[in-house]
């Protein structure tokens, strides 16, 4: 890789901000305070989750920093910073969200393997660049192509970064081609987030932006594209980042059953209060996000103050002012949306939060239904404690 200084240790990590809840130092692995989450409908950099396989790369020569495309293609193209940026850029309003979003509370049922993510594994950013279909034309794939001439039918995207499940290779993903050539899919290969251009911990100097798809798709640190016939066969393609029922474990689980994960089900989680909060009685205001992945809104969200027998319908917004309208042209399909509901809390109680989406989706009310030895996708009823006329917990 042209322009590339890859430290081969973790010397030479950037600096975070201290509110950072950090779950794994080495690679570094960190999630914002839940309240920071609803503070703002576009997530500022310092408090998106970083989420990360091995160290930090370092790009310094970014004049010579080129990503290579190739594979079952006729035209093989190294393409430098300068000729990203004279396509037409865009602007996507997505979030990202970690697969393994949630997955303490799922190994409160029976011990999971991965980090240990709160609820606070997902950020909703503004993702400047050019569009992978505009990218991939450059090299003679037209738009809505499932299938090049050599029989390319999967894009794989390859990093910088090197990880330990690789065996010290790249980490890499792959979507199919006929998402990646749909403009409306809206893939970017981005080099701005939230209006600057994007650091290191969130994949300078390019990145991949999959929206509406677990954020394992998004490659950061981009360093080659390969159009290829089958999905990608990276660990964490074949090996990781699957859905598996609860009856299997790691003495029975054959990897081959089940497919790579992409979109992401409607989820919903709470941010104003956490899990076990100490109130006064009284009105208590309840805050938090809700997101579904493949584009889909979110056409309600309930909450309940007693554990789930009774529900009412919390208000929605994106862009404060706006008034949101799920599936609405003038909303964006691919972030989240905040909630926020007042209700009467007299006496201390389980408030429970669970969002309907745009296709009728709803979340499982418990987690032991859905739990899987990986911990991925726990989208059951989010639920908090609350302690009414304690002073302390």
């Amino acid at each position: 890789m042209p322009g590339l200084k890859g430290p081969s240790d973790y010397s030479q990590e950037p600096p975070r901000h201290p509110s950072l809840k950090i779950n794994a130092k080495q690679p570094f692995n960190a999630e914002p305070p839940r309240s920071a989450l609803i503070a703002s409908y576009v997530t500022p950099v310092d408090f998106f989750y970083k989420r990360n396989h091995g160290p930090i790369p370092v790009v310094d020569d970014i004049e010579r920093y080129s990503v290579l495309i190739r594979g079952l293609i006729d035209n093989p193209r190294e393409l430098f910073m300068r000729d990203i940026k004279m396509l037409p850029k865009y602007n996507v309003t997505a979030t990202l969200q970690c697969a393994g979003n949630r997955r303490t509370a799922m190994s409160k049922v029976k011990t999971v393997k991965g980090v240990g993510w709160d609820v606070s594994a997902i950020g909703n950013g503004v993702w400047g660049g050019a569009k992978l279909a505009d990218v991939l034309e450059l090299v003679g794939i037209s738009k809505l192509t499932s299938t090049t001439k050599s029989g390319g039918k999967h894009v794989e995207f390859v990093s910088i970064d090197k990880c330990k499940e690789e065996n010290g290779g790249p980490y890499k993903a792959s979507i199919p081609l006929s998402r990646a050539t749909n403009p409306d899919a809206d893939v970017v290969i981005a080099y701005e987030m939230n209006g600057e251009p994007l650091n290191r911990d969130h994949g300078y100097p390019l990145r991949v932006v999959v929206p509406g798809v677990i954020g394992a798709r998004s490659v950061k640190w981009l360093d080659c594209i390969n159009i290829i016939a089958e999905e990608s066969q990276g660990f964490f393609m074949q090996k990781d980042y699957k859905m598996f029922p609860p009856s299997v474990n790691w003495d029975n689980i054959d990897w081959s059953t089940s497919r790579p994960q992409m979109d992401f089900p409607v989820q919903s989680a709470i941010c104003s209060l956490e899990d076990v909060t100490a109130i006064k009685p009284g009105k208590v205001k309840v805050s938090g996000y809700a997101a579904s992945g493949g584009g889909r809104g979110i056409d309600r969200v309930d909450v309940s103050v007693d554990g789930g027998k009774t529900w009412v319908e919390a208000s929605r917004y994106q862009k404060p002012g706006a008034q949101y309208i799920s599936d609405d042209m003038n909303s964006d399909k691919w972030a989240w949306v905040l909630f926020d509901v007042t209700v009467d809390a007299p006496q201390s109680t389980e408030i429970v939060v669970k969002a309907v989406d745009s296709a009728a989706n709803i979340q499982p009310e418990n987690v032991q239904e859905i739990w899987n030895l990986r911990g991925i996708l726990n989208t059951s009823w989010h639920r908090v404690q609350v302690r009414v006329g304690h002073s302390n917990m």
